[in-house]
């Protein structure tokens, strides 16, 4: 192995697309590549060592599908259970169409709808909804209580008829709290945190935590005046634009006791890459802790898309990929340009984190920035290509 190609790459991309970044590469459970290069604080030249924490954003998602299918395998729910079974308030749901019509939903959201955001939600959070969630917990934003009062506004579509990325993981952690009984962070960490060692993982920062979060940055194309994380993630940013310094905090983290399925955490490569290392051999641990079965990891990453579903999965960085239970799926080598292997998955974030893991190599990969707007369509195809051919 060698991996002075990616070591280059990541020195490049420090230097003309972002502040810093750092990767930790696993092989067959075991570290084979750790770097950091360029800035944690642009302004004052801070270097970045890879020891800061970073809002991981959707890159928690692969967090929140693991802990429901921990719930799966102990038969507390199956794939094509209606979430109102969990969750009553979502029974009778409405849908609205682009003109605002209402009508009544045909079919019940599943549990399945949820993994593979399919569901009908979006990631509107200025509606009714949410307002009321607000006054009810005093701006808190309690998980379950938010989730329940996401059931009183109109789907944007059938339950089950298009893929579209949205709070569905949120409502699917809402659903791994309501079945465990137990505060969706305090499951998964003691669940997959606890069982994992991951020691530098959190749902919520105390005020010395957050002075470890790296300097956070948004990319401002010159040519678009978007500024929703949501829609930059999925887009086909340009190349030129201007880097500012933002806030360090994430927006869809509603309330001081609201626990995102969908963009909670903040971790670094060094402890997150022991969960994607424990789901690319097949669900263990590298220090021995099981944490899902092989079928259950099998199953995680068979693409659950239709012919007509995959239609909808057009994002920039994914040709030839598919969607499993909450994870992109390679499915075709030709389609994706892929060096990976078929099956290859993970999942990536606004603020430039990526995750991968490989059951076949037993490999997995955790890559971080700081930078909202981070140009996913074009770092991450080269960042798993050049990964690639350092291992083969």
């Amino acid at each position: 192995m060698n991996f002075e190609p990616l070591k280059a790459f990541m020195d490049f991309w420090a230097e003309e697309f972002t502040p810093g970044c750092c990767a930790v590469v696993y092989k067959d459970g075991k570290e084979v590549f750790n770097y950091a290069c360029g800035y944690s604080d642009l302004e004052n030249k801070v270097k970045l060592t890879g020891d800061e924490l970073f809002f991981l954003y959707s890159c928690s998602k692969v967090a929140t599908v693991t802990a429901a299918l921990q719930l799966y395998e102990r038969g507390e729910f199956l794939l094509d259970d209606p979430l109102y079974e969990y969750i009553p308030e979502f029974r009778h749901m409405n849908i609205a169409d682009e003109n605002g019509n209402i009508t009544k939903a045909k079919n019940p959201i599943t549990m399945r709808h949820l993994f593979t955001m399919t569901a009908g939600f979006s990631y509107n959070t200025g509606t009714d909804g949410f307002k009321t969630a607000e006054k009810l917990t005093n701006g808190k934003m309690n998980t379950l209580t938010t989730i329940r009062s996401m059931a009183s506004e109109p789907l944007c579509f059938e339950p089950g008829t298009h893929w579209r990325y949205s709070l569905c993981h949120d409502v699917l952690a809402g659903a791994v709290e309501a079945i465990s009984g137990k505060k969706f962070r305090d499951f998964v960490k003691q669940n997959i945190f606890e069982p994992l060692e991951m020691t530098n993982s959190y749902y919520h920062l105390s005020a010395r935590q957050l002075n470890d979060v790296c300097q956070q940055y948004f990319y401002e194309p010159s040519d678009s005046a978007e500024t929703d994380i949501v829609k930059l993630q999925m887009s086909n940013a340009k190349t030129d634009g201007t880097i500012k310094k933002i806030e360090k905090k994430v927006e869809h983290i509603f309330g001081e006791e609201y626990d995102s399925g969908g963009a909670g955490i903040a971790s670094n490569p060094k402890d997150y890459i022991k969960l994607m290392a424990a789901l690319a051999n097949n669900g263990t641990g590298t220090n021995g802790e099981k944490i899902l079965s092989s079928g259950t990891v099998e199953l995680m990453h068979t693409n659950q898309l239709s012919e007509t579903l995959l239609t909808d999965f057009t994002w920039p960085d994914l040709k030839g990929y598919g969607y499993g239970l909450g994870v992109r799926t390679m499915m075709d080598r030709a389609k994706s340009g892929s060096l990976g292997s078929f099956g290859e998955f993970g999942w990536s974030g606004a603020a430039g984190s990526t995750t991968l893991a490989d059951t076949e190599c037993n490999l997995a990969l955790v890559f971080s920035q700081h930078i909202v707007n981070p140009r996913e369509a074009y770092y991450c195809p080269r960042l798993r290509n050049i990964l690639y051919s350092c291992i083969k």
